[in-house]
């Protein structure tokens, strides 16, 4: 193979939400993992209801604290199982982290070694491009190592369409879908 793999180390931190666009991002991060012979750092990063801000007005109980905590490791591991299976990555070592922060300072902050890749979704495209896709560009413009930004999935606009016309009540033609 080429030069590429002879640089292979460090970690690949991915941003994992269990949206299409970090399962995506997630799958691929896998694949640059074992390219790379790294490790695999898939990071849910969570806030309470309402942002950080809300929280120090008004803190919630240690247990509430500790259930939001509980439920973010458990989507964590369910995106995990749903894309690797129990066995996990082949050939490549997993180390998951949940962490109470918001998602771009908290990737980034992760992924603080030169030899990291920090590989996020990247949000959607067209007129939703405006509001979606905060965390990838908080990613470009503070890493200190190199961003993967992963397109979404074709099918993603597929799936909005039919999301769409669902809700409004509209037949869908399974035909025209892309296979």
């Amino acid at each position: 193979m080429s030069g590429y793999d002879s640089c292979a180390s460090g970690r690949v931190v991915v941003g994992v939400s269990g949206s299409l666009g970090s399962v995506t991002a997630l799958r691929r991060a896998a694949v640059e993992a074992r390219r790379r012979a790294a490790e695999l750092w898939p990071v849910l990063a969570w806030e309470p209801p309402g942002g950080e801000l809300a929280a120090r007005r008004a803190p919630a109980p240690p247990f509430l604290v500790e259930e939001w905590q509980r439920t973010a490791r458990e989507r964590l591991l369910g995106v995990l199982d749903e894309v690797f299976g129990e066995a996990g990555p082949s050939g490549v070592p997993l180390h998951g982290l949940v962490v109470r922060a918001t998602p771009g300072p908290a990737l980034v902050e992760t992924a603080d070694r030169e030899d990291d890749i920090l590989v996020v979704g990247a949000g959607r495209r067209g007129w939703h491009r405006a509001f979606s896709g905060r965390v990838a560009r908080y990613c470009l413009a503070h890493a200190h190592c190199p961003v993967l930004a992963i397109p979404p999935s074709p099918l993603a606009d597929a799936l909005a369409a039919a999301h769409r016309r669902n809700a409004w009540h509209l037949p869908l033609d399974v035909r025209k879908l892309p296979c």
